[in-house]
């Protein structure tokens, strides 16, 4: 039951990042459509802000933000403490802090691009020197890239849980018997 749960959790994850990516370059398309559209209006400032790449891009960075913080309350921390649990570290819990790394890299670049791409698709003319050419775009590849590795550290982390805790149940018997 509980390795159905994690492929379950680990398919949702996949499946909410691609959601996000797909958003992303959604929100590229309705972008560039607003930039060629001739009846567009320009809001006293010299870009185009799209109200349908505005929504997209706030979509997209909600999902993103939420399988981030899910995976990694899920998939709990798999870190090294000492010099020792290094070379003692199995291969799924130095997996898991690659990933869990490289997922924080994808999480600050795609969250990013995707952030600045919607603040310049705002109505504001707080924003009318962002120039969010590509924002999206690269956001939302980044985002389908996160959701792979994201589900990497997720099953990577609770492979290494899992082995820590068949280490504490096979050294808790030699434990009592020396005692």
């Amino acid at each position: 039951m509980e390795s159905e749960l994690s492929f379950l959790i680990s398919v949702l994850i996949i499946c909410a990042d691609i959601s996000a990516g797909v958003l992303g370059i959604e929100a590229e398309i309705d972008q560039r459509k607003q930039q060629h559209h001739p009846n567009h209006q320009q809001h006293g400032c010299r870009r185009n802000p799209s109200s349908g790449a505005f929504a997209e891009g706030v979509a997209a960075i909600v999902l993103l933000s939420i399988v981030h913080v899910t995976a990694n309350v899920l998939g709990g921390y798999a870190y090294n403490r000492s010099k020792q649990d290094i070379k003692r570290a199995t291969a799924n819990k130095i997996l898991a802090v690659a990933f869990f790394v490289i997922s924080w890299i994808f999480f600050a670049v795609s969250y990013s691009t995707l952030m600045v791409g919607t603040l310049a698709n705002s109505r504001s003319n707080r924003y009318c020197s962002l120039r969010s050419r590509w924002l999206f775009l690269i956001g939302g590849i980044f985002c389908l890239g996160h959701g792979l590795v994201t589900s990497a550290f997720y099953v990577s982390a609770l492979a290494a849980s899992k082995e820590d805790k068949e280490n504490v149940q096979q050294e808790d018997p030699a434990n009592r018997r020396g005692a």
